[in-house]
């Protein structure tokens, strides 16, 4: 029943009853995101990683504190990440916000007393470094991203964020205080709609740190670039999600009594654990959400394996190289990958995948401005290897026994022979210059009298 009520929603989300211009389409079009999304978050995989991130979450949280307790001392700041930490818990409540802040506040605080220029600084680096991989794996696996960072770039960059994130910290908030404390603004408080004007932004700015915060994510930690438009609108959608989510756990967590009395003492610890998950539950469904405004193609295959037939990888290759070879030899635009899964209305990882087999055959190159050229000339490149490569593409590294059939094997045989003569020796040049046949002109012969 349920994969029928699926079926009729891709249908209807992706059917023609989105096709069109009208006011009706582009609304159904606008709710594809949302359908896509809860579709992925129903399927179970974002929800797996969300809870892989909790246990990091865990491993990480003293040593993250602790780490930015002892950046913040340098510069005098030790006592500004407090409220920083609250605001995390802030959705269990006042009680246990406070009690959870505390806790964390004073192991940190035992831990970050040596850990500068000790062997505790490298081990505290080693854990974050491995959590954020964490992190960067699951935001690749929501952009489709195959190839993670190189290990010396995973140090630079992780090492960067770790230590400019409380520096960048400390900037803000030292500018905040000495704003907030200026005359000028002083004198402008005794204006009456100034104290209505503060008190709302008093009451914005943790909602607006938490769509900044989201944003830098979306833009930092997948290995691929994202646009601002894509990452700041899954940050706003997430970080009102976050806001919403969070109102309605807290007066779950505060009115609660069955979650008092069943763990008594560890309610606020399961009350944490239950938060984080929601955390990064929200926070991997925006960073879905930016890469479908990125990618729209994506929105109907969602997180399933793109599996394409013997015949559809064939002619994605031809298509491909005929393109590519096209604009080389006209010198037109130069295609890269995404402008061609637009052109041929495939997902992007088609596109890659068979990009990459053709690179490691020596028929394509892709160049650092991600730019696709043919790796050789074009008269040296050989529609039959093309097909070639398309045809010994296999998904896995499995390869099916042999069984000698005699006659099954004539007929294959007989097959590739009709192939590689209708092919023969034509190459990639002859294929793109091939003049355009003329139109089939059927006359009507008129009765006459």
């Amino acid at each position: 029943m349920w994969a029928r009520i699926w079926a009729f929603l891709d249908d209807w989300f992706f059917g023609t009853a989105a096709a069109g211009g009208s006011a009706r389409g582009r609304l159904i079009r606008a709710l594809s995101y949302l359908y896509a999304v809860l579709r992925d978050l129903t399927g179970g995989q974002i929800n797996l990683r969300a809870m892989g991130l909790v246990y990091t979450t865990l491993l990480t949280l003293i040593p993250l504190a602790a780490f930015s307790f002892a950046i913040l001392k340098l510069f005098g700041a030790g006592g500004d990440l407090q409220p920083v930490v609250y605001q995390f818990f802030s959705a269990l409540g006042p009680a246990d916000a406070a009690k959870l802040t505390s806790r964390v506040v004073l192991f940190a605080n035992h831990v970050s007393g040596g850990v500068l220029g000790s062997v505790g600084f490298a081990l505290l680096a080693w854990t974050l470094i491995g959590t954020i991989k964490k992190v960067e794996d699951s935001f690749n696996f929501l952009w489709r991203v195959q190839k993670a960072r190189s290990f010396a770039r995973r140090i630079t960059e992780y090492l960067t964020l770790v230590v400019g994130g409380p520096v960048i910290l400390v900037m803000f908030l030292g500018f905040s205080h000495r704003a907030v404390d200026s005359a000028p603004f002083r004198d402008l408080r005794r204006l009456p709609w100034i104290d209505l004007l503060t008190a709302t932004g008093v009451k914005l700015a943790p909602y607006v740190t938490v769509i900044v915060f989201f944003t830098g994510l979306y833009l930092m930690v997948p290995n691929t670039r994202v646009r601002w438009r894509p990452a700041m609108i899954g940050a706003l959608v997430a970080g009102v999600i976050w806001a919403a989510v969070g109102r309605v756990f807290t007066d779950f967590v505060v009115h609660s009594t069955r979650l008092a009395i069943v763990y008594a003492g560890f309610a606020f610890i399961v009350a944490g654990l239950l938060w984080t998950y929601l955390g990064w539950l929200i926070l991997l469904a925006g960073a879905q959400l930016s890469f479908y405004i990125q990618n729209p193609m994506y929105l109907r295959l969602g997180l399933q394996e793109l599996k394409l037939s013997g015949a559809e990888s064939e002619q994605l290759a031809l298509r491909m190289m005929y393109l590519v070879g096209r604009a080389y030899l006209t010198g037109e635009r130069r295609w890269n990958l995404t402008a061609l899964a637009l052109e041929l209305g495939l997902p992007g990882i088609a596109v890659a995948q068979m990009v990459t087999a053709l690179e490691h055959c020596g028929i394509l190159v892709v160049t650092e401005q991600d730019e696709l050229l043919p790796a050789r000339d074009l008269g040296r490149i050989r529609v039959a290897e093309i097909l070639d490569v398309a045809r010994s593409r296999r998904p896995g590294d499995f390869t099916p026994r042999v069984v000698p059939i005699p006659p099954v094997d004539r007929l294959l045989a007989a097959i590739d022979e009709a192939r590689r003569s209708r092919c023969a020796d034509l190459t990639l040049r002859e294929l793109v210059q091939e003049p355009p046949r003329p139109a089939l002109v059927v006359a009507s012969s008129g009765s006459g009298a």
